[in-house]
């Protein structure tokens, strides 16, 4: 079920894209009661979870390459390689124009899986907010494995079985071959109902990055990877407030709307923090 504030939302979607129809009844139908404090919030999840999806085909398209952290590479014009494997934004680019470069100039990078889906996110924010907002929030942009900057606003939650496209889902192998560590599992994007994007295997069905995984086992194991109950995605709510045209979201609200989805809120300087 879908709350608009306190009321159960009844609305005409036919104009709205296929892939907005297809979350918004998901939701609708669904006995979990999904809140929103305003059409403009649930809108904006609608667009940014769309464009999600679109950055993690086009990063498909795009000819990067998976690579282990030790043998990751960049377009040196707008990143610096660190010793760690991690791109370090060079001054003189944008936050923007770092992360479309990647999409445009693919063939130049490599980097692996959990990089590639914080790589999708900030993607699917940019073309979801104002630039210049997205500028500002992620200047000295630094992209290695999960590190991302607190603006982009992670939740973790469990229930994988009641994910939309757009949520981080992950694949996990127990019994990796330690040879072979880079395959102990799979961060993924979920397009649509069983069907995912993962850096390094591309866009598959579950199933298949079980089998895929489960090639990289130790020897002799019969411990099947799986699908974990673990699904993230960005605090709509929150970034909701800098897309072109929309009114200021009440601090308050965020904070309230975050707390009912199980999160917990700190304040440090100029910035609030949020954890799942």
């Amino acid at each position: 079920m879908i709350l608009i504030g306190d009321q159960e939302a009844v609305l005409e979607v036919g104009t709205w894209p296929a892939l907005w129809q297809k979350n918004y009844f998901s939701k609708k139908n669904s006995p979990t009661t999904y809140r929103y404090v305003s059409l403009a919030h649930l809108k904006f999840e609608l667009r940014l979870r769309t464009a999600i999806v679109e950055a993690a085909k086009a990063l498909k398209r795009s000819g990067v390459q998976f690579e282990t952290f030790e043998h990751s590479h960049c377009n040196e014009q707008y990143w610096n390689l660190n010793n760690k494997g991690g791109f370090e934004l060079r001054e003189n680019v944008t936050p923007a124009e770092g992360i479309r470069d990647i999409f445009v100039n693919g063939s130049l990078y490599g980097f692996e899986c959990a990089t590639a889906i914080v790589i999708v996110l900030y993607k699917g924010v940019l073309d979801s907010i104002q630039e210049k907002d997205f500028n500002r929030m992620f200047a000295d942009l630094l992209l290695y494995d999960w590190h991302y900057d607190s603006d982009l606003r992670l939740i973790e939650k469990h229930g994988a079985p009641q994910s939309f496209p757009g949520d981080v889902l992950y694949f996990k192998n127990p019994d990796v071959n330690p040879a072979q560590i880079e395959w102990q599992g799979e961060n993924t994007i979920k397009l649509e109902e069983d069907l995912y994007y993962g850096h390094g295997i591309g866009i598959v069905s579950s199933q298949s990055i079980i089998s895929k995984l489960n090639r990289h086992r130790i020897p002799g194991s019969s411990t099947s990877a799986y699908l974990t109950d673990q699904v993230i995605y960005p605090d709509f709510l929150y970034l909701s407030q800098f897309e072109a045209g929309n009114a200021e979201v009440n601090p308050d609200a965020i904070q309230q709307s975050f707390m009912q989805e199980g999160g917990i809120a700190s304040q440090i300087g100029r910035r609030r923090y949020l954890f799942a």
